[in-house]
């Protein structure tokens, strides 16, 4: 029997993904060689600016952004983290935003322009709450992770040095999206009760928002055309397992909400939310115009089932 091909791996750490990373779950024909990276986010960078992986956890709009510099990735529809965001985005408490409407003309400060959590944040603004987001200054701690993209001239990096929440305090942006721990005492939501905003977005829409795929490099598909849907399998099972588990209270909240598979796989699940997240990434010029799924995902892939 041949050797098992060898791939450098990176994936975040989630229950769907354990029996894969202790072999629980595996193939005869791929060995997957994981690589932690904490923050999740630098693998992305790492991927696009020096190619350490052959297989990627990576965020759809820089997916996008990658196609469009030309970078040789191409996913399949495995999408591994997804979040609702109507509450990603807060200001002081003091502050004196009444809700989203007020953000208009404003500051809001996201860690990059090319997050993809801003950008379901921005369109979800744009569009649900009517906010301008083409008159708001968006203010960035760090650069895309494709280095080739330069922001658009609403956009300024912060200085050297500068955080969000250091500078969400001290007046200096009125949001900010993206913020890793909001102690109440300094910080509130910008959209009032978040769960219930979000649950009636989603009864309204149907979209449970997609926020990270799985990219595999592309001569490594055109070598073994079998690729992503051996993955595709290897990820099922690995989540079938993890199904076996207890639920914990917040993931039964949101299977009340979404249905009893919060994390489908496959084309058919996640086509919407995709295809939001790609006119959004458009609307907010990030890519030149919203990419067709199956000019970013391999095609085999997208017939499994």
């Amino acid at each position: 029997m041949a050797s098992p091909l060898v791939l450098r791996t990176a994936i975040g750490k989630y229950p769907y993904v354990q029996a894969l990373k202790d072999g629980s779950v595996h193939s005869d024909r791929v060995r997957l060689e994981y690589v932690e990276v904490e923050p999740l986010n630098q693998a992305f960078r790492r991927l696009l600016r020096d190619g350490e992986f052959d297989v990627c956890e990576m965020a759809l709009t820089t997916h996008a952004l990658a196609h469009a510099f030309g970078k040789p990735y191409t996913a399949i529809p495995i999408i591994l983290h997804r979040n609702f965001h109507h509450g990603a985005i807060a200001c002081a408490k003091n502050a004196p935003l009444r809700g989203p409407s007020d953000l208009s003309g404003r500051r809001v400060g996201v860690r990059a322009y090319s997050q993809t959590t801003g950008v379901w944040v921005r369109g979800i603004l744009q569009h649900e709450y009517g906010v301008d987001v083409g008159s708001i200054t968006w203010v960035t701690t760090e650069d895309a992770h494709v280095a080739e993209y330069r922001d658009p001239p609403n956009v300024e990096r912060a200085a050297e040095g500068k955080g969000l929440r250091t500078m969400l305090l001290a007046g200096e942006i009125d949001a900010a999206i993206g913020l890793r721990q909001e102690d109440p005492n300094e910080v509130r939501k910008v959209i009032p009760d978040t769960d219930a905003a979000a649950a009636s977005w989603y009864r309204k829409t149907g979209i449970y928002p997609a926020n990270h795929a799985v990219v595999i490099k592309n001569d490594l598909l055109a070598k073994h055309p079998w690729l992503g849907t051996e993955l595709m399998t290897m990820f099922a099972e690995s989540k079938r397992q993890a199904q076996k588990t207890p639920v914990s209270a917040a993931e039964a909240r949101l299977k009340a909400l979404v249905g009893d598979d919060p994390h489908p796989y496959g084309l058919a699940a996640n086509r919407k939310p995709i295809e939001m997240v790609l006119a959004f990434s458009t609307e907010q010029k990030l890519t030149p115009r919203a990419y067709k799924i199956e000019e970013l995902f391999d095609a085999k892939s997208l017939a499994w089932a």
